[in-house]
Parts: C-alpha cells; structure tokens; sequence
C-alpha cells in the first residue's frame, strides 16, 4: 500500500482495525476523531480531530464508519466542500445488511434492491446514495456489513456477565462477522478497485441462531449453557435496538464479494471465530 494515504472517519471498533492494518501494510493512515485531547496516539497513524479539514486534501483513499444521524451522514454535513475537491481514487463506507430490510428468511444477493423498513437503515442507505455520488471517476465500495463481533464484543463477554440466553424464534438466524475479516476485506477492495460502484457484503458464510452461539461459547469456556428464555418473554425486555433485530429476518449471500476480493473468511462461521478469540484472550494473559 506504498505511497496510498487512507483517511479513516471513525476510529470505532470496526475503523481502529482497519486502520492498524493497513498501516501494517504500508499505508499513511490518518484517522480521526471527535475528542482529540482525550484520545490515545494509536500506534503507527496520524490522530487529527473530525472537523479538521485538511486530511480530505492529503487522502488518496478514504473510509467511512461514522453512522449517519437524523441530521444525515455527518461527514457530508461538516466536509461537503472538501469532499468536491478532493482527489480521491477509492472510498469506502461501512454500511448495514439492514438496508435490505425484512426478508422472512430468505436470501439476499449483492445484486437484490435494497428495502430499508427502520428509519436508521434508511438514513444508511441514503448515506450510501450519497457517497455512490463518487462512482464516475471513484472507486465506491459499499460495505453492507452483518453483525461484527471479535476479541472483547462476542457471546463470550455475555457468558461471563451472566447476561447470555437462548433465545429462539422458528427460521430465525443472523449473520454475522469477525472485525480481523472486515479489516481484511477492506484491504483487499482497495487492492482490487476500479472506477465504479461495488456493493460487497462483509457476512460470514453461516447464518446462525444466536442461541446457538451463545451455547458454542458457553461450551469453549468450559460452563453450563445459558439459560433459555422463551422469545415472548425475552421480547419484553429487549431494547428498542434489540426488537429491531429480532423483528426482521433474512441470509445474506457472500459468493460474489469474496470472488471479487479473492478472498475466504479466517472465520466462515462463528465456531471458528470464537475459538480464535478465546485463544487471544489466553495469549493476552500470559503477557499480563
């Protein structure tokens, strides 16, 4: 990645691997954020506050993970005019498998129209029309991206808050996928870019119950299975945030993204996720 400056708007979870990564490749990578003073150095990029805006001048690259708000995307909102003149060969934007909306299970290409039923995967796919503006001269990647779980967000940290249930919902299964994985993916779209638009779903390759993967990590630790919660009674203690999810159904296919990256999963399936997690942790407390 010689001579490529990736600006990242959003050093989350998601945005801080992807990030370190491709710094580790090779890259400049600047990465921003709202509280600059309050924020650690991350090791290996530039830390510059989110309204600064000279980075859009700098950037050959830029990668978007900021969510969008009732206001719309914020990055569009602070840098419009930045963005018109900035000299971009690839933008990439974290988006959700949920601007496909409700499905009743069934699957969903990277060809099949977006279908948005909740108001934030609405504002998504609006963010998304909105950097598909860059697709004339730009590359586009639009990351439509399942749930992300990885080393200290997974079914392990619910075991040990005792906070972890089954909860089951006939033919209801999620997708899902690793952080190392959208990271890799990530880096491979920039590799594998040309002028245009590209929709790309970052999922693993098995849609699975969460109840399922509760149980999985509850047997990798090593403790008794989460207590079942019949879906009625768990539905009334859910989060809004939660009936969303539980509300809406569908698979989501991944056979063309990972042809067009050249790329498998480390984790196709959250067996081999949790594994892998479970052993970072143990390596982390040997270094302790």
């Amino acid at each position: 990645m010689e001579n490529k400056t990736l600006l990242v708007v959003g050093l989350g979870y998601s945005g801080s691997a992807i990030a370190a990564l491709s710094a580790m490749a090779g890259a400049r990578v600047i990465g921003t954020t709202r509280n600059l003073k309050g924020s650690p150095k991350p090791t290996g990029m530039e830390l510059v506050s989110f309204d600064d805006v000279a980075p859009y001048a700098l950037a050959t690259h830029l990668l978007v993970t900021a969510p969008p708000d009732a206001k719309g995307d914020p990055v569009w909102a602070a840098h419009a005019q930045a963005l018109k003149s900035a000299s971009l060969h690839w933008v990439g934007y974290l988006s959700t498998t949920g601007v496909y909306g409700d499905r009743g299970g069934a699957w969903v290409e990277e060809r099949t129209a977006p279908a948005p039923g909740q108001e934030r995967s609405r504002r998504r796919l609006e963010a998304e029309q909105q950097w598909s503006a860059f697709g004339g001269t730009t590359a586009v990647d639009l990351f439509r991206t399942a749930g992300i779980y990885g080393l200290g967000r997974s079914a392990m940290d619910d075991v040990r808050a005792g906070t972890a249930r089954q909860v089951r919902k006939p033919g209801h299964a999620f997708g899902r996928i690793h952080r190392d994985d959208i990271a890799r993916a990530v880096l491979a779209a920039m590799a594998k870019s040309t002028p245009g638009i590209r929709v790309l779903h970052l999922v693993d390759d098995e849609p699975a119950e969460s109840a399922d993967v509760a149980c999985e990590a509850a047997r990798l630790m090593g403790t008794a299975p989460p207590p079942e919660a019949p879906f009625a009674e768990a539905w009334e203690q859910m989060s809004e945030m939660g009936r969303s999810f539980w509300s809406e159904n569908r698979r989501i296919a991944n056979t063309r993204t990972k042809t067009a990256l050249g790329i498998d999963w480390a984790y196709p399936s959250y067996r081999e996720g949790l594994r892998a997690i479970l052993a970072e942790e143990r390596a982390q407390r040997t270094t302790e």
